[in-house]
């Protein structure tokens, strides 16, 4: 969104509203008429424009990096698409190729989004609430004038004040939008990583499991083998003991009992 540096002289409280209109209209073709010199910038200017302080969130509007406004046909949209991808792409501009790049990257996220109905349509409702809370924010404020018995006039009588508090509500909206996302994504991702780690700690469970059953199974012979030696060798000890019991007890000899 360009800057305008317009000045106004006109008072909208007190000018007919048809001078007051057409004082509007005339400060909206000095706005389009500065935004149409911006949208040529030079190579550089863009570049700079595009990467300025601050540009993570002016560039999450797309209308905003490809200076075309909401209503703008989408081939209006397409034609600038190319014009600016031109003049910031990386071969056009050697001498700062990487700053080159991420510029480009930056317009060709904001065509993408712009070119996808789904994605444009939910730009435009941003857009759209971003001016009915203005609207809002203004109604409040002369409710409150007039609660205080003062005179029902705020900033943003002045169109150039009132469009900016649009501009700055819309930048908050979509910045509030890319915070929800970034949420989302994060929560989304430490659920794949919580799925994930349950996941390798079944499968680590089920291979012991499955090692401790082969092994059992490897195992099983030698047990058997094992418990019927044990089970012949006592047979065989218990049949040796009953014998050698059986050969060597003798009762003893009865004694005659002497008088």
């Amino acid at each position: 969104m360009a800057n305008c540096n317009v000045d106004l002289t006109m008072n909208p409280e007190i000018l007919p509203s048809v001078k007051k209109e057409e004082a509007f209209n005339e400060f909206y073709t000095e706005v389009k008429e500065i935004e149409k010199r911006d949208s040529v910038l030079t190579p550089k200017q863009q570049i700079d424009r595009l990467l300025r302080p601050g540009s993570t969130y002016f560039n999450l509007n797309p209308f905003e990096v490809l200076q075309v406004d909401p209503d703008a046909p989408l081939d209006e949209v397409k034609k600038k698409y190319k014009r600016l991808s031109i003049l910031v792409h990386p071969d056009k501009n050697q001498d700062d190729p990487d700053r080159a790049q991420q510029s480009f990257e930056i317009i060709n996220k904001a065509w993408k989004t712009l070119e996808n109905e789904e994605t444009r349509t939910k730009c435009l409702d941003v857009i759209e609430e971003a001016k009915a809370r203005t609207d809002h924010m203004v109604s409040e404020k002369r409710k409150k004038l007039k609660r205080e018995g003062k005179e029902q006039r705020v900033d943003e009588d002045d169109p150039g004040n009132y469009k900016h508090a649009v501009y700055v509500m819309t930048m908050k909206l979509f910045a509030d939008m890319e915070r929800k996302r970034r949420d989302l994504e994060q929560r989304d991702m430490e659920e794949r990583k919580r799925k994930r780690e349950q996941e390798i700690e079944e499968e680590e469970k089920a291979t012991i499991e499955k090692e401790w059953q082969k092994n059992f199974e490897e195992s099983r012979q030698n047990r058997v083998n094992s418990w019927k030696a044990f089970q012949a060798g006592s047979s065989g000890n218990t049949k040796s003991k009953n014998k050698k019991i059986r050969g060597s007890f003798k009762p003893p000899k009865h004694k005659a009992e002497s008088r």
